[in-house]
């Protein structure tokens, strides 16, 4: 049951710092004649990071006509299935702990509850490590068309030895990155409450012992361990 209690926890932390982010970066043109440079060129984007609809105009240094970019990039497809199946799972979670508090009864009679919750948490457990890896790559790719020195590649100006481009600031990634890092954590706690659903069953780990949060956590950690060593390695 503590399980039931953290994991629409994790699940609100995880589409909240993904889908509610938004960011912006700066960039500088100093155009050898002054009169043309811009040192404010300021870039927002946000959820769900189609990045090749964010336009801005840079100046081309070739008096006061200025030419209009876009970013690069369309990762909508991976943030997108992240969210949803995060929102799904903090609904199932509270939709699981009305019926554990409620309906405890109903949930153990003749051992169906346990089991098609068992089954419902596995399924959600893997989608979580699927969307959650896809994410992990996406966060991966909206890093590099993000970063000023990669956006100033686009601006024909920078290309003249006589103009100077700077970066004055880059996007702040720290939510987004707190988005990947929780996925196994949620993703250890399902595969840790599917287990434990599993054995109040009664068809497999009935040596385990019973109504323990301690193991639960035990075997959440473990699995949270393996899973962020995999994102951290792959997608570094």
């Amino acid at each position: 049951m503590c399980m039931v209690i953290f994991a629409p926890l994790f699940a609100i932390f995880a589409f909240a710092t993904c889908g509610g982010y938004s960011g912006a970066l700066r960039l500088s043109v100093d155009c050898a004649n002054k009169t043309d440079s811009d040192f404010s060129i300021d870039i927002d984007f946000a959820y769900p990071f189609r990045l090749h609809q964010v336009t801005f105009e840079v100046p081309t240094c070739e008096g006061k006509r200025r030419e209009k970019l876009a970013l690069i990039g369309d990762f909508s497809s991976s943030a997108e299935f992240f969210v949803t199946i995060a929102v799904f799972a903090f609904l199932y979670s509270l939709a699981a702990t009305v019926v554990y508090i409620f309906f405890q009864n109903k949930y153990r009679e003749n051992n169906r509850g346990p089991l098609v919750d068992f089954i419902v948490t596995v399924v959600f457990s893997f989608l979580w490590l699927v969307g959650s890896s896809a994410w992990a790559k996406g966060l991966s790719d909206v890093k590099v068309a993000t970063d000023p020195k990669e956006v100033l590649l686009l601006v024909s100006a920078c290309k003249q030895q006589s103009n100077k481009c700077a970066a004055v600031h880059s996007p702040v990634m720290s939510s987004l990155n707190t988005s990947v890092v929780v996925f196994p954590e949620h993703s250890g706690i399902q595969s840790g409450e599917a287990l434990k659903k599993e054995k109040s069953s009664q068809t497999v780990f009935s040596y385990l012992p019973a109504n323990n949060c301690l193991w639960e956590n035990v075997v959440a950690m473990e699995i949270n361990y393996v899973l962020g060593l995999t994102v951290i390695f792959i997608y570094p």
